[in-house]
């Protein structure tokens, strides 16, 4: 049986995950969460199987030590307002938990899975994003404890495999989708909640910055698929199709039959102008693009934010 190791296992994306690989009966899953942005309720119907264990814990100061075989680290929270709310705690969530996480997967010739983020690239200075670009980021800003965490992690990684250390790095773009939570804070959970509540639709700048969106299931399919090969990466994970804010919200509003109007407040400081993937590494190293396309994903996420209103 593989015994497979998920941190923030109780997430958006962990849980999602959690579902996918706890089909297969020759997984055991351990499920950990210290349940600052997880939910209990994300994976409570999973806690039925007998291959999936529910962890309380902290990769920060991680007590788990258990025999494995693969760790899927999304332990981090990636909502702008969770992980402002705590800076530091969202610093040492990256780097020192990862750390942590090395040692571990050394102990027991484990494999390491990063869910990186595309924050890494920052406001981008090139347009789509390849994984050979740096990226410009701004290191003492409101958003640097995820981005600057995020790229100290993998710079961490980078030097462990450089010793030999079995590990993949993934970046993560925005992605969407069921148990995402309906206060996340990101574009489309704040613009779904606020057109099914015909509340005006909240644009941060002029509408014409942009966005990628990947549907959750698609992004799941990616990240098994990565841990599977044998390659460091880092390897963009994300739908290369391209929309701005305004558009979204004009989409969202019309698959709600929503009456709300758009309004418009100041951009955010050091947020992203562009966003979008260049995913030719994963189509060719994975065999993986996305299917779902904005409209049918959106569909899924509206009908799952009116179930739990």
């Amino acid at each position: 049986m593989k015994r497979i190791l998920i941190t923030g296992g109780a997430g958006f994306i962990g849980s999602n995950l959690c579902r996918e690989l706890i089909k297969n009966e020759n997984n055991y899953i351990y499920c950990l969460d210290n349940f600052y942005t997880g939910k209990k309720t994300n994976i409570y119907e999973l806690t039925k199987y007998q291959n999936f264990e529910l962890i309380e814990d902290d990769v920060i100061n991680l007590q788990f030590d258990k025999p494995i075989d693969e760790i899927y680290n999304l332990a981090c929270p990636a909502s702008p307002p969770a992980y402002q709310a705590n800076p530091i705690k969202t610093f040492e969530t990256s780097v020192i938990g990862i750390h942590n996480l090395i040692k571990l997967a050394i102990k027991y010739n484990a494999k390491i899975l990063q869910a990186s983020t595309s924050e890494i690239y920052g406001n981008p200075l090139i347009h789509p994003q390849t994984e050979e670009y740096w990226g410009n980021v701004n290191p003492i800003g409101i958003r640097s404890c995820y981005d600057e965490g995020k790229r100290g992690a993998e710079c961490l990684l980078a030097d462990y495999y450089r010793k030999g250390f079995n590990v993949i790095i993934v970046r993560i773009f925005n992605t969407y989708g069921q148990f995402m939570d309906k206060n996340d804070g990101r574009v489309i959970s704040n613009f779904i909640n606020q057109a099914l509540n015909n509340q005006p639709i909240t644009i941060y700048g002029d509408g014409k910055q942009t966005r990628s969106f990947c549907y959750v299931d698609d992004l799941i399919i990616g990240l098994i698929k990565a841990m599977e090969v044998n390659n460091f990466g880092p390897i963009n994970l994300g739908n290369p199709c391209e929309f701005n804010m305004l558009q979204l919200a004009e989409k969202i509003i019309q698959l709600t039959n929503s009456k709300s109007n758009i309004i418009f407040k100041p951009l955010p400081k050091d947020d992203p102008c562009k966003r979008k993937p260049d995913i030719t590494k994963a189509n060719k190293l994975l065999a993986w693009k996305p299917n779902i396309d904005l409209d049918k994903g959106l569909i899924q996420t509206i009908n799952y934010y009116r179930r739990i209103m």
